[in-house]
């Protein structure tokens, strides 16, 4: 696993009220393939491979992931939530909502650098 020197920066510079479970999604995230890379882009962390997963948009009372082109992820994921054409959203209210859909977002993560890997 590969942390981004700049995206450690900006956790620094934000300090965000929900940082300890964006750590953790990013723990999770980056750890569940390690193929993925993060960067800043859109002024928050993103994390690829093959193109853009997903990246934050920070909220301060919880934490949420916008996932791209999550319409297009093959599968059917618990906490995946969205109904338009492209984007998928999943989101944490805190860092015991994280521990406890970790599989799910390792499973989405996975399925991503499935579909992009093969």
């Amino acid at each position: 696993m590969q942390r981004n020197p700049d995206v450690d920066a900006w956790f620094a510079a934000k300090n965000h009220p929900m940082e300890t479970a964006m750590q953790e999604v990013r723990t999770i995230i980056l750890q569940a393939d390690d193929r993925i890379t993060e960067t800043i882009k859109w002024s928050t962390p993103t994390f690829m491979f093959e193109g853009n997963i997903a990246s934050f948009n920070p909220a301060n009372k919880f934490v949420s992931l916008l996932f791209h082109t999550g319409a297009k992820i093959p599968g059917d994921f618990e906490g995946l939530e969205g109904d338009g054409e492209t984007a998928r959203v999943m989101r944490f209210a805190d860092l015991q909502a994280v521990s406890d859909d970790r599989d799910n977002l390792e499973a989405v993560i996975k399925a991503w650098c499935d579909w992009k890997g093969s």
